[in-house]
């Protein structure tokens, strides 16, 4: 098993917090997207959508999506269960990682890929080349604002964001605050509950995985 990842990048940030938490480690190699070696044939071999995470299995089976290969290796170590211990919390979980990332993550990631300098061209990952669009950076800044005091609703009254245990939608949320705050989008001051868990969640070991 091989996980290609690149340190700086938002997505696979989010399986290398969710394996910390289980306590597994993965062989890993290291894509320099910075240098464009997403776009070489070596890597288009691998993934020729040209994205990190990928996890490449032994028998040469390639899952190359973040959410996915957590799904995996949730099934290969269930605990600490991350993703749900029975399929009602499954659904509520997975019902809201897709919420946060609809409304947080993408929001954060047009703020962020469509006014980054040196994302120029580069708009949206994968093999194509787009524009940046100042009108989706703009909306997305918005939308962020939205879904963060949407979210320092919810924890008015929970520990973490899907109750009262540590899921991937914690490790969503703060990994896209952390990609926020890139563009420059910081919690406002009044969204106290999300400050408070931000604070905590991003003191776990495994935040700085």
């Amino acid at each position: 098993m091989k996980f290609y990842d690149c340190s700086t990048a938002p997505s696979p940030r989010r399986v290398r917090i969710f394996a910390a938490e289980k306590g597994i480690a993965l062989p890993t190699v290291q894509v320099d997207l910075r240098n464009g070696e997403q776009f070489t044939p070596a890597f288009r071999a691998i993934n020729p959508d040209c994205t990190v995470p990928v996890l490449q299995l032994d028998d040469g089976t390639v899952i190359a999506d973040a959410v996915a290969i957590c799904g995996y290796l949730e099934e290969l170590h269930p605990d600490p269960p991350l993703m749900g211990s029975n399929p009602q919390e499954r659904a509520v979980v997975t019902a809201l990682n897709r919420q946060i990332e609809r409304d947080g993550f993408f929001a954060a990631m047009d703020a962020f890929r469509n006014t980054a300098k040196g994302l120029k061209g580069r708009a949206l990952p994968g093999p194509h080349d787009y524009e940046q669009i100042p009108d989706l950076a703009a909306r997305g800044r918005v939308r962020v604002e939205h879904f963060f005091r949407a979210m320092d609703a919810r924890l008015d009254d929970r520990a973490f964001v899907a109750g009262t245990r540590f899921t991937i939608a914690d490790i969503s949320t703060l990994v896209l605050i952390d990609l926020a705050g890139r563009a420059k989008l910081t919690l406002p001051e009044a969204c106290a509950n999300l400050r408070r868990w931000h604070r905590e969640v991003a003191a776990r070991p495994s935040a700085s995985a």
